[in-house]
């Protein structure tokens, strides 16, 4: 059936044969080479989105670097070595062994226990449909109030933890919100929606990383504290009475500095 065999003759069947075959093989090849060349591509962008995510975490302020389990009280003074990734932790299982000892301030925003929060401040949420929803926590919510401008990621683009997830612009200034976790975009929504992304995590999943119970109320007074310090100002307090955060921080303090506030809190150097 092929020319290189003996006695094989042209014909019209031959000719069928061979074309067919052989644009089942090219099929093939293509497929294979677009299915390694993306992957290389994506095996790529994620150890770049890695290394640019530990370079950054090693160029933060140390007291934005505290170990979780101290938030928590767990232990007495303990700097995260892993940049957040807690999956990877030796001391993880033995430090959450040990009960909360220090109890949580009340940090003038609301939380919820049925959340986990990732520290560039977006919170997630199981589905039952095995997903998980992305929104901004409301200390973030109180910063930006609503956006100007927004660019989320596709439907089936893929986040990887740490990398920026999407983009938004409020009085012009530029905000990159970093993924809590690893996983494809299967719907988006907005700030009118009370969320921005819903994601279908990478198996297995792993959320030991993102903060919860005790260690997030200490963990938002922290960056309450912080961001006091970064806005202070006699004449225009960034708290209400009563130490509540006032709502849309950027609208009522535009002469603040913005990039450095914005910088702190959604870990950018």
């Amino acid at each position: 059936m092929f020319p290189w065999n003996d006695g094989f003759h042209w014909t019209a069947g031959h000719i069928i044969f061979l074309s067919l075959f052989f644009a089942v093989v090219l099929t093939i090849l293509t497929t294979l080479v677009a299915a390694i060349w993306h992957t290389v591509s994506e095996f790529r962008e994620n150890r770049a989105a890695r290394t640019s995510w530990k370079q950054t975490f090693e160029a933060l302020p140390e007291e934005e670097r505290r170990c979780r389990h101290q938030l928590a009280g767990r232990v007495l003074s303990r700097i995260c070595d892993n940049a957040f990734d807690c999956c990877h932790c030796e001391k993880y299982t033995e430090f959450a062994a040990l009960p909360a000892r220090i109890p949580s301030p009340n940090p003038g925003l609301d939380y919820s226990d049925k959340l986990l929060y990732h520290r560039a401040h977006t919170w997630v949420q199981p589905q039952e449909d095995g997903t998980f929803t992305i929104g901004l926590d409301e200390f973030a919510g109180h910063l930006i109030g609503k956006p100007d401008s927004m660019e989320l990621p596709a439907k089936g683009n893929r986040l990887e933890s740490n990398a920026i997830a999407w983009r938004m612009k409020k009085n012009g200034h530029l905000i990159q919100v970093r993924a809590p976790l690893d996983g494809t975009v299967v719907a988006t929504g907005g700030n009118g929606d009370g969320w921005y992304l819903r994601v279908r995590p990478q198996a297995p999943v792993n959320l030991r990383h993102l903060l919860h119970g005790p260690e997030v109320p200490r963990w938002l007074a922290g960056e309450v504290q912080r961001l006091q310090l970064q806005l202070s100002a006699p004449d225009k307090p960034c708290l209400a009475d009563g130490g509540v955060l006032k709502p849309e921080l950027m609208d009522a303090l535009p002469e603040a500095d913005w990039d450095g506030v914005l910088a702190a809190t959604f870990l950018e150097t």
